[in-house]
């Protein structure tokens, strides 16, 4: 048995604002239409619903998720649709509006969105109902129901939860204490590791030029971010900084004599602005959920323009620990904030981050491991709870504080031996029964905390 994710599915081009939200539920409607035109139903439709339950009917307004529904049966893929025309898909839609599966027009109109945020089903807290119906709605034609499980996966209602096989599983583990185990007998590094079971997957052409095209989709994501500016979509009135604070450094930098290290703030900048892009629904990468989207590529930035040496090929192994340590922690707890809190987003991805940071910077297996504790320990208990039901606060500036504590975390790590008292494993298995412990109301519903507290202008 292997919890090995391959990095080309736990990093996963997208749109915003929410991967379980707004990714997840795109995915599950265009398979569902898939399966509707393979039913042979689909000529007698006049009309297809969607209930969202639990979570997703808690704050599937403010994360997207009727515009990803009415998208994804349209036949749009979050990894190539405009993501204007995604925002607009269910909001603006007119009166007398209709919806075209696989070229079957059905008319469509706001109301065959219902939200149910009081029930939730067994499978888990994000689950939405799609039904056909004919002309007479006496009984459905066609039915499904689906989980969206965390970072843009998916699984239908009665689906047996399914991982990649691997062709000849050569490094399979399913703990961390496994992977070093590994790393021992080979004399290997985990990104060794990772590249082993990404080659039996995909080979090495394939593996590298999708690295490189995940990176590139971040670094766009970051660039894109630094030069907006404007207001956050959504009502709260947040406005974008990742600019003022890029023109601010740049303006300082430019000095003849500088007093102050500006590597931190630039850290900071590059988080805000993949959390900035996210929240106004455009294109990132899903690392491992858009929620946490801003860590892994600021911490990514801050290695290539901070680190002496550092470069592409840097960038192919960072990548591929930060998903050795991200595969650990979806197979043994969860990275979907619905089911266990913002520490299964924000604190996989400050793990994910500071284990491949270490890495990069020369760090030992038992290092990389312990950075990744470190990281992952210090957000034991986070909640998940987005005022207004929005990917903004405070999610964007909780991406930047967790960058500096995953470079922290590396940092931290470098200076010991790898020994430590508190192992990765531990540490995930203490978030799952943390997620398990903690109330409905703080798992992203905005029933609690902040989401309670603060009001709303």
């Amino acid at each position: 048995m292997t919890a090995y994710v391959s990095a080309l599915d736990l990093f996963s081009i997208g749109i915003g604002p929410s991967s379980s939200h707004t990714v997840g539920p795109m995915r599950a409607a265009r398979t569902f239409s898939d399966h509707l035109l393979e039913s042979g139903a689909l000529p007698r439709v006049t009309r297809i619903t969607c209930s969202l339950f639990g979570s997703l009917g808690s704050t599937g307004l403010g994360h997207g998720t009727p515009d990803a529904v009415l998208a994804g049966l349209a036949g749009h893929r979050p990894e190539t649709c405009d993501p204007a025309e995604v925002r607009t898909a269910w909001s603006g839609l007119p009166d007398g509006a209709t919806l075209v599966v696989h070229g079957h027009e059905i008319p469509v109109e706001r109301g065959d969105v219902t939200f149910e945020p009081r029930t939730r089903l067994p499978g888990h807290p994000n689950a939405l109902t799609l039904t056909a119906w004919g002309a007479t709605d006496a009984l459905p034609l066609f039915e499904e129901t689906w989980y969206s499980i965390g970072g843009g996966f998916i699984r239908r209602d009665g689906d047996q939860p399914q991982a990649r096989t691997l062709t000849a599983a050569p490094m399979p583990y399913a703990s961390s204490a496994d992977l070093l185990a590994l790393c021992d007998l080979h004399g290997v590094s985990i990104c060794e590791v990772a590249r082993a079971n990404e080659e039996a997957i995909h080979g090495a052409d394939r593996l590298n030029a999708g690295l490189d095209a995940i990176w590139d989709a971040m670094h766009v994501c970051v660039e894109a971010g630094l030069v907006a500016t404007g207001i956050l979509p959504g009502g709260l009135k947040v406005k974008r900084r990742a600019a003022a604070v890029r023109m601010q450094l740049e303006e300082y930098e430019s000095l003849p004599v500088r007093e102050r290290d500006t590597s931190t703030e630039w850290l900071h900048a590059f988080a805000l602005a993949v959390n900035e892009e996210n929240a106004s629904g455009g294109r990132v990468v899903t690392a491992p959920t858009n929620g946490a989207a801003g860590i892994i590529p600021a911490v990514g930035h801050y290695y290539l323009r901070f680190v002496p040496g550092a470069n592409a090929a840097g960038i192919r192994r960072y990548l591929l620990t930060a998903v050795a340590i991200g595969s650990l922690v979806k197979a043994n707890a969860s990275i979907s904030g619905a089911e266990g809190g913002c520490q299964a987003e924000v604190g996989s991805a400050c793990a994910m981050a500071a284990g491949a940071l270490c890495a990069v910077l020369g760090g030992t297996p038992r290092q990389v491991e312990n950075a990744a504790e470190i990281a992952m320990e210090h957000h034991l208990g986070l909640t998940c709870d987005p005022v207004g039901g929005l990917v903004q606060v405070p999610c964007i500036e909780r991406n930047a504080i967790a960058s500096s504590t995953a470079v922290s975390a590396a940092r931290l790590a470098l200076h010991g031996d790898g020994t430590h008292l508190v192992s990765l494993d531990t540490v995930i298995e203490t978030m799952r029964q943390t997620g398990l412990d903690m109330m409905t109301k703080y798992k992203e519903t905005s029933e609690g905390g902040l989401a309670v507290n603060v009001i709303e202008c």
